[in-house]
């Protein structure tokens, strides 16, 4: 497999993926890059329903590294949440954590913006978010990065697929619960005895509807300005 395949490549794979289940889809991910002589990670934020992701990945790989932003603006549960799935699911967590600090960076540049200051959240996401990531793929350096992106979460994602080329970090994207719906998702839950957790805030959207830059275009060079 090259390092980002062809449009045609990508599209002859949804095809094929679209009628099998997302342990299937998993498990077809990680041979894929042991085949390619490179290595799949799975990404978290420990939001809702990220703990079906995390047993897809973990089921199909046990020691799959799980690359983890803890940008340290997470709310008490999210983070007793991340600590009860790293003990139920032996995660092999590896926390990114931002250049400075959250208390640093709010006496510097003040409270969190919000959503009527775009360019203010791009800045926050990129120093706080984007950046540690990057690192983490930096170092990670996956030839196949499994995500929890679905369908119905925002019209971004509506636009992706199973399988989706990103160029922000030079790697393919694999989302196995992309077709899922959330009824479906409780479902995996309750029938794996999974926890959920659903007092989750990400900063640096601060709008279920928008991106914080790891799936948009915009993310790509973001935080190359970052000190």
């Amino acid at each position: 497999m090259s390092p980002l395949p062809t449009p045609e490549q990508i599209n002859s794979w949804n095809q094929e993926l679209r009628g099998r289940s997302p342990l299937e889809i998993t498990r077809w991910a990680i041979d894929l890059s042991r085949k390619a002589g490179g290595r799949a990670i799975v990404s978290t934020n420990f939001r809702p329903y990220e703990a079906v992701v995390l047993h897809l990945a973990t089921q199909a790989q046990p020691d799959i590294p799980v690359l983890w932003v803890d940008h340290g603006y997470n709310r008490t549960a999210t983070y007793r949440h991340a600590e009860s799935l790293r003990t139920l699911l032996d995660l092999n967590l590896r926390a990114y954590l931002p250049l400075i600090t959250p208390a640093h960076r709010d006496t510097i540049h003040g409270p969190i913006p919000t959503t009527e200051d775009e360019e203010g959240l791009k800045r926050f996401s990129a120093q706080m978010k984007l950046e540690p990531f990057q690192r983490g793929m930096r170092e990670l350096s996956p030839t196949i990065w499994i995500t929890a992106l679905r369908k119905i979460q925002n019209p971004n994602r509506a636009e992706l697929d199973i399988v989706s080329s990103d160029t922000n970090f030079g790697s393919l994207k694999i989302s196995p619960v992309f077709y899922l719906t959330d009824e479906e998702m409780e479902t995996y839950l309750e029938g794996h005895q999974l926890p959920n957790e659903w007092d989750y805030f990400d900063p640096a959207k601060a709008d279920e509807k928008r991106e914080c830059g790891l799936h948009a275009s915009w993310g790509g060079g973001a935080s190359q300005s970052v000190a």
